[in-house]
C-alpha cells in the first residue's frame, strides 16, 4: 500500500473526535458485549459476531485458515509467514511489522499497524465493538509479550515509538490515546471504562455498570511509566510526565510532573534545563 494510503488510514482513526456519539456507545459497551452472548442465533454467527466481526463467509474462511496454519508456527518461519499472511485479514499492516507466535486478533479488520511494529508473543489484539474504530498503532510501536489491548466498543490509539513492556493491559470503552515516545514499564494497567456503580444492594454489581462513567484516558507524548502503574480512566497523564513504580493515577498528571503514589500524587516538576533528567 502506498505511503499516503497507509497515513491516511492511521490520521483517520487518530483524529476522529469521541463526541457523544462515541460517549455514548463506550458508556453501553459492557452492556451490548453481554447482550451480543445472550442473543438468539447459531453459535457461528455469534463467533462470526464476537471474534471476526463480520458474517461474511469468505471472512471466516479466511481468518480461520490464517491462524490455524500460521499463529503458532514458532522461529524465523512463523514470522516469515505471519508477515505475509495476516495483512490478508488486518485492516493494515505496514512495512516491517513483526508478528510473535500465538497472537490473538479480534475483529482483525479493526486493526491498523505501522510500519516497523512488533509484537511479540502471547499478545492481543481485541479491537471488538458494534460502532468503534479499534486498534491504531503507528509506526515504530514495540508491544512486550503477553501485553494486551482490548476495546469493548472504545478505541486504542498508540502513536510512534510507543514502547510497551510485557504483561501491560489497555482496555478502552470509550478512547485511550498513548503518545508518541512514551515508555511504559510490565504490568501497567490502563483503562477507560469499566466502571460500576455500588448504590443498590439488592441486585449484582455487575448489574450496575455505570453508564455516565466513560471518559477517554490520555497518556502524553514522551511519558515515563514504571512497573504496575494504573491509570484510571478519565485521567490525563502530560507530555514528559514521570509515574513512578506502582503508583495508581486517578487525576490529572500536569506536564512534566513526577507523582507516586496510592492514589499518586505529584512530588516535583521536571527541569527543562539542559543536562537535568528525572532523577537529577
Amino acid at each position: 500500500m502506498p505511503d499516503e494510503g497507509r497515513k491516511s488510514g492511521q490520521v483517520e482513526a487518530k483524529n476522529a473526535a469521541p463526541g457523544a456519539a462515541a460517549t455514548a456507545r463506550g458508556r453501553g459497551s459492557e452492556v451490548k458485549i453481554h447482550s451480543a452472548l445472550a442473543q438468539p442465533g447459531s453459535r457461528l454467527a455469534r463467533y462470526q459476531d464476537l471474534v471476526i466481526g463480520q458474517r461474511s463467509l469468505k471472512s471466516l474462511i479466511r481468518f480461520e485458515l490464517i491462524t490455524l496454519l500460521v499463529s503458532r508456527t514458532p522461529g524465523a518461519l512463523g514470522i516469515f509467514l505471519r508477515s505475509k499472511l495476516y495483512p490478508l485479514i488486518l485492516g493494515h499492516v505496514g512495512r516491517g511489522v513483526i508478528f510473535g507466535a500465538n497472537v490473538t486478533l479480534r475483529h482483525p479488520h479493526k486493526i491498523r499497524i505501522g510500519d516497523g511494529c512488533v509484537i511479540d508473543d502471547n499478545c492481543l489484539l481485541d479491537a471488538k465493538g458494534a460502532h468503534n474504530s479499534g486498534i491504531v498503532m503507528a509506526e515504530q510501536v514495540f508491544l512486550g509479550r503477553n501485553s494486551i489491548l482490548s476495546c469493548k466498543d472504545g478505541d486504542i490509539v498508540l502513536e510512534r515509538n510507543v514502547n510497551l513492556g510485557f504483561n501491560c493491559d489497555v482496555f478502552s470503552a470509550n478512547r485511550v490515546i498513548i503518545g508518541a515516545d512514551t515508555v511504559i514499564a510490565a504490568y501497567v494497567y490502563i483503562l477507560s471504562g469499566g466502571a460500576y456503580q455500588l448504590d443498590r444492594t439488592d441486585i449484582p454489581i455487575a448489574q450496575q455498570y455505570d453508564l455516565s462513567a466513560s471518559l477517554p484516558t490520555t497518556i502524553g507524548p514522551g511519558s515515563w511509566l514504571g512497573a504496575a502503574v494504573t491509570i484510571l480512566e478519565g485521567v490525563t497523564v502530560g507530555r514528559g510526565a514521570v509515574i513512578g513504580a506502582g503508583s495508581v493515577v486517578n487525576h490529572d498528571v500536569a506536564d512534566f510532573g513526577i507523582a507516586v503514589g496510592t492514589p499518586a500524587k505529584t512530588v516535583r516538576i521536571r527541569s527543562t534545563s539542559p543536562g537535568k533528567t528525572a532523577a537529577g
